[in-house]
């Protein structure tokens, strides 16, 4: 039996057909969503939750009931942390407005935030969203290098802009990306290449297609962990050889940093380093980024060359209403502040070695277990059929059905969706792991015995 390609918000999503099955009071609040908000709707988990209030790495549903989060970038250095949360609340009472007034607290993150990019990348423009980010990164590519074409990996997502939507094959259930994207398989060893010379085939191929359909190459994009293509952290530096490729065909490397960046993957070998693309070794030409970046508070931004920035307001009028407000501001420099104070970067590293060497132990003693991917606190593993290696789903939505039902709240990724993407608050601890592993080693077990 081959497996199906899974569409990203398919991937664990609550089916409103069997809203039948649950609770009155669950159903009714299913339905009055469900009203609000039509076939946009999307929830989590075959039961849904309504959750009230977080902290750390726990989220509290309605009914007081504790759940570990084993999912959400998005409070990247907690729920709630108590140091953002002030920030925020400070600046609001204070001053909140648009950029065309001159304030310190917006410059002073500006500063801070460059200070942790590699020299070149020196210009920071602000938005509201990740989506808006990659949008203004492939505008800003297009007017850099005269070229229109994009390269992305199949199961990719980067946002939901019209623009953006076209680069994220994993967002589109009836059709195929707009002839100026050219799509790829994700960075594994293939044909007898190893991961590296692979994926820069991929890209040179990719790249023939585009002028094949007379389009010039503006950029390859890639969330720099590969986490919606299952998570594809190793070897480190695979990259350069495509980037090289890239580069001579006269594009640039856009490296998304919604979901790695701001310190999840661990740094380097000192636990220092925000970046994702710091494991390759490369120093791309755009850089975006989103979620983690507040902490839960909307902000987005982009970080590139200041001569891209000029070239691209030459020809465009560029403002942003809500990008670089100051409240925005404050929440994006007590994050940047509490990931030193904490040691949230380095934390990461050793924590996330700690989880890995236990899922790897795990996988020894489970078959359903085809491998454990990733670097620092994010990681994946994938769930395959023992008898012929094929990735399985629905042993996927088992488990992350189980996992709920005990408190635990996990998510999916891959082009099948048969990955476990685990990506916890930062805030992760030793015994946060062996909570997470232990209980998955036991749904294991008792799927095993038919229990």
């Amino acid at each position: 039996m081959s497996a199906a390609k899974t569409e990203i918000l398919d991937l664990n999503r609550f089916d409103v057909l069997s809203a039948a099955r649950l609770s009155p009071n669950l159903a009714g609040k299913v339905a009055r969503r469900q009203a609000n908000f039509g076939a946009s709707s999307v929830l989590f988990f075959e039961q849904p939750i309504e959750m009230v209030k977080a902290e750390g790495a726990y989220l509290i549903d309605a009914e007081g009931r504790r759940y570990l989060d084993v999912y959400n970038n998005v409070p990247s250095v907690g729920h709630c942390h108590p140091r953002v949360v002030e920030a925020i609340t400070r600046q609001v009472a204070e001053l909140n407005i648009h950029t065309r007034y001159l304030n310190g607290v917006v410059d002073a993150y500006a500063e801070d935030l460059l200070s942790r990019f590699p020299a070149g990348l020196d210009t920071l423009m602000m938005t509201c969203t990740g989506s808006e980010s990659n949008d203004l990164a492939m505008r800003i590519a297009r007017i850099a290098t005269g070229g229109q074409g994009f390269i992305v990996t199949e199961a990719a997502y980067h946002g939901n802009t019209a623009l953006v939507t076209e680069i994220s094959p994993s967002s589109l259930r009836k059709r195929t990306p707009a002839p100026f994207v050219a799509v790829i398989p994700a960075p594994e060893a293939r044909d007898g290449r190893d991961v590296a010379e692979s994926f820069a085939a991929s890209v040179e191929e990719a790249i023939a297609a585009l002028k094949a359909r007379g389009v010039a190459l503006a950029a390859l994009i890639v969330d720099t962990i590969f986490s919606s293509d299952g998570i594809h952290a190793d070897p480190p530096g695979f990259l350069q050889k495509a980037v090289a490729v890239v580069r001579r065909a006269g594009g640039v490397l856009i490296a998304d940093e919604v979901q790695p960046g701001f310190g999840r993957t661990g740094g380097d070998e000192k636990g220092e380093g925000l970046w994702g693309f710091q494991r390759h070794g490369l120093v791309p030409e755009i850089v975006t980024m989103g979620k983690p970046m507040g902490n839960g508070f909307p902000m987005g931004g982009v970080v590139t060359r200041s001569d891209f920035v000029a070239r691209f307001c030459e020809e465009t009028g560029y403002f942003n209403t809500f990008g670089g407000n100051p409240v925005a501001a404050a929440a994006g420099h007590a994050v940047l502040k509490v990931l030193d104070e904490e040691g949230l970067v380095q934390r990461a590293r050793t924590v996330g070695a700690y989880f890995r060497r236990r899922l790897e132990a795990l996988m020894g003693v489970s078959a359903e277990i085809g491998a454990v991917r990733g670097a620092g606190l994010f990681l994946g593993l994938d769930f395959t059929e023992p008898s012929t290696g094929a990735p399985d789903a629905a042993l996927a939505r088992a488990v992350i059905n189980a996992l709920r039902a005990r408190g635990i709240l996990i998510g999916a990724a891959g082009k099948y969706g048969a990955t476990l993407k685990i990506r916890p608050p930062l805030c992760f601890s030793n015994a946060d792991v062996d909570l997470f592993t232990d209980t998955l080693a036991e749904i294991l077990v008792q799927r095993r015995a038919g229990v």
